[in-house]
């Protein structure tokens, strides 16, 4: 069997859930064939036993220990000693069979959702494409599994017919007869099971994508009192899953319940007639044993019958909620690239704007309208193919539309606001290509002033991060961020607010080592904080869509030109934000508790939270080119 996960799950039919079903099975045919050929072997050696125990019966009773007697005994051994066999390597077959189809399914979904974009939150709730891998995945899975057994029991049913036959014509006839009931008495619940089922998974994915709203808003809904609200609402919608639960458990009981005793009663009826044969010397005692083997050998497949059944719903019901996340048509992707990429130390522009970045420069972007200024670094780095043609951007002259992704992300890293960390240890949150350098991982931590974050995980960089970093405060986050994009050290990097989560003594700090770290390498640094203008090459002014300054912090300040007042009106904002009540800037004030710079501010934390907390947007490409 390849291994799991595959490398290439395929591209399956969307036309309907049997369709789907079927190529799956085309995919996994060989292990799948294995799997069935080896259940033949176990169920059909089962059907073969209770014909050479009656005969053996009979063989004893008629020559006593003789030839006859020790050859059916031998045949039992031997027989029993296969189906041994066969069932012990079927079972590994049966579980790879339900592992690939549900790992390939969840592969499905998990590459549907990466290429999607914001597409798939637009279709489709959080809910229903959670329980697409966390149940209807496995569902699916499901069906491989029994299938090797449910046609081992057809081909058994078969033989211990014929072989019912050539005992007894009444008795043959009555397992000809008998089963096929049993089987349709007990299918006239997989409708109505069916309904419960998926009624039920509809109930479920609600509940999941509404618990899942509940957790992401959780600190907006306290701070607008809505607690009790969502609480009361999910409390409602899970009473409801467990009522369709219910239903769904009530009819399963009866079918449970009509498999023990529909084939019980089956059983009953074989015995009694073949006892009362044996009776009339119709048959002999060796074929009375042998009757009784096949009416509670015959349960069995019956049982596998209705499990069969059950599975198929199961996985019916699955596959088409997996198709209908697989249907989700993605955003539009990224174009293969036409041009080579120009030479290392090409400037970076935005046309549109007019923001340019040239070879080894400190740039800084500030904007009245902060998201404008964002999506200028977010084009940059080419995240929005969407209009990369409406809105240009060019490296060395060449459109950055016409040039390799991958190849330019090895290039261009881009830094968001809202950095997005993964569990793991902190040292493989911070190295992402896992060069193992402890010195250089201590320069970058230096770097953006997180020694904290190091020292408050325990074990340091081999200490555990949850899942988004929630044990750090979110400057610490945010700092966590910046020395993973400047350990990354690429040709151009794009800063976006790096700095906008923590007090001002750290942000001075971090803006003076950050010139140090990148002086001679290509930067443009998003933001409006003084204490990060002082220290740039050049600051570049957006105002309604364009650059109408460049230079200097200090000669934009003292400009008398139209936009000055604009300019002056951004960046004072920022400075009273980080003045202290005495009227001194923060960084210039009397040293105090905030010295040791481990602080964070506790509104920005506060916004940084709800941001995080807000669920993470996919790139139109599916691509992680940001840092």
């Amino acid at each position: 069997m390849r291994s799991l996960p595959l490398d290439d799950p395929g591209t399956p039919p969307l036309t309907g859930p049997v369709r789907y079903l079927w190529w799956l099975a085309c995919r996994q045919w060989g292990i799948l064939l294995v799997a069935v050929l080896l259940g033949i072997v176990m169920f059909s050696c089962q059907a073969v036993l209770p014909y050479l125990t009656g005969h053996a019966i009979d063989s004893g009773l008629k020559h006593g220990f003789g030839p006859d007697l020790w050859r059916s005994a031998g045949l039992l051994g031997a027989l029993g000693v296969v189906s041994a066999a066969a069932a012990a390597v079927g079972h590994r077959y049966d579980v790879q069979n339900w592992l690939r189809a549900s790992f390939a399914s969840s592969q499905l979904v998990g590459r549907t959702v990466t290429h999607s974009g914001h597409a798939i939150t637009a279709e489709l709730p959080t809910g229903e494409v959670v329980s697409a891998v966390a149940n209807d995945a496995l569902r699916v899975g499901e069906l491989y599994h029994v299938l090797a057994r449910f046609i081992g029991s057809i081909v058994a049913y078969g033989i211990a017919a014929v072989l019912m036959l050539r005992l007894s014509v009444p008795l043959g006839l009555v397992v000809l007869l008998g089963l096929p009931t049993v089987a349709v008495s007990l299918g006239a619940l997989v409708k109505p099971l069916q309904r419960r089922q998926v009624a039920q998974r509809e109930a479920s994915g609600r509940l999941t994508t509404l618990g899942s709203d509940t957790v992401s808003g959780l600190r907006i809904l306290r701070g607008i009192g809505g607690e009790d609200v969502f609480n009361a609402r999910y409390r409602e919608q899970s009473q409801l899953v467990r009522a369709r639960g219910v239903a769904v458990a009530s009819t399963q009981s009866w079918l449970d319940a009509l498999q023990v005793l529909l084939p019980g009663s089956f059983v009953v009826v074989l015995v009694w007639l073949g006892a009362h044969m044996a009776l009339d010397g119709t048959i002999t005692p060796g074929q009375l044993v042998s009757t009784y083997g096949y009416a509670a050998f015959l349960g069995w497949p019956v049982q596998n019958a209705t499990w069969m059944v059950q599975s198929a719903t199961r996985a019916h019901v699955g596959a088409t909620k997996v198709i209908g996340v697989l249907r989700v048509v993605p955003a539009a992707g990224a174009r293969p690239g036409t041009t080579a990429l120009p030479a290392p130390g090409s400037p970076l522009v935005d046309e549109t704007t007019g923001v340019r970045v040239d070879a080894h420069r400190l740039v800084a972007l500030v904007s009245a309208d902060p998201d404008e200024s964002a999506a200028v670094a977010t084009r940059m780095a080419r995240f929005d193919d969407e209009l990369e043609r409406e809105t240009p951007v060019t490296l060395g002259g060449v459109p950055v539309a016409d040039l390799d992704k991958d190849e330019l992300r090895e290039r261009v890293v881009l830094a968001e606001a809202t950095p997005h960390l993964f569990s793991g240890t902190l040292g493989a949150e911070l190295d992402v290509h896992g060069e193992g350098d402890e010195a250089r991982l201590l320069r970058a931590i230096t770097l953006a002033d997180a020694h904290d974050v190091v020292d408050s995980t325990p074990d340091g960089f081999a200490g555990e991060l949850p899942e988004k970093g929630r044990s750090l405060s979110g400057g610490q986050r945010q700092r966590v961020a910046l020395a993973r994009a400047l350990l990354i050290d690429p040709e151009i990097l794009l800063l976006v607010e790096p700095t906008s989560a923590v007090d001002a003594h750290t942000e001075a700090r971090i803006a003076s080592r950050l010139v140090d770290a990148r002086r001679g390498r290509t930067t443009l640094v998003v933001t409006a904080s003084p204490l990060v203008l002082d220290h740039v090459d050049e600051v570049q002014f957006l105002l309604d869509g364009q650059v109408v300054a460049r230079g200097p912090h200090t000669e934009l300040l003292a400009a008398d030109e139209a936009w000055a007042s604009a300019y002056l009106s951004v960046v004072g904002r920022r400075l009273d934000e980080s003045t202290p009540a005495h009227g001194l800037p923060a960084v210039l004030a009397p040293a105090g508790a905030d010295d040791a710079g481990t602080d964070d501010d506790p509104i920005a934390d506060e916004a940084f939270d709800e941001l995080l907390d807000a669920p993470a947007g996919v790139t139109n490409d599916g691509k992680a080119g940001r840092a």
